[in-house]
């Protein structure tokens, strides 16, 4: 895990799983060090929640289990975490857009899909700061 960083890493199947900590740390995460490719998840609907994003420096499909547990992260570091499944929406990066004006943490999706998760931790992991 990160400290001193606006973001906790997690390492999922030779992947790094960033977890924003606060909205403007969403953005940093969503804006700054995210790049297109990179794949975005965030609980569906209206539900408050961290940006989630896995670096994917090749550019290739990120292996399902990845995926599934990136989005477990999401759910778990939203206000979904207490829900038996949550729905995460998920898309590359690139499809991510900030809305003119918009406050701090949102976002509009151009594109998206959506998982059904369990919330949780990777195994092996520990919430240490939050």
């Amino acid at each position: 895990m990160s400290k001193g960083k606006g973001y906790r890493t997690f390492s999922v199947g030779g992947y790094d799983v960033l977890v924003g900590k606060g909205s403007r740390d969403n953005d940093a995460l969503t804006f700054d060090v995210a790049v297109g490719h990179d794949l975005w998840l965030h609980v569906g609907g209206e539900t408050p929640g961290s940006h989630v994003v896995v670096q994917n420096p090749s550019g290739g499909d990120v292996p399902r289990d990845v995926l599934e547990a990136a989005a477990a992260l999401a759910a778990w570091y939203s206000k979904a975490r207490g829900a038996p499944l949550v729905k995460v929406d998920w898309c590359r990066r690139s499809d991510v857009v900030k809305p003119r004006g918009a406050p701090a943490g949102l976002v509009e999706l151009k594109r998206h899909k959506t998982l059904k998760v369990r919330p949780g931790l990777p195994a092996g992991a520990r919430d240490d700061d939050g």
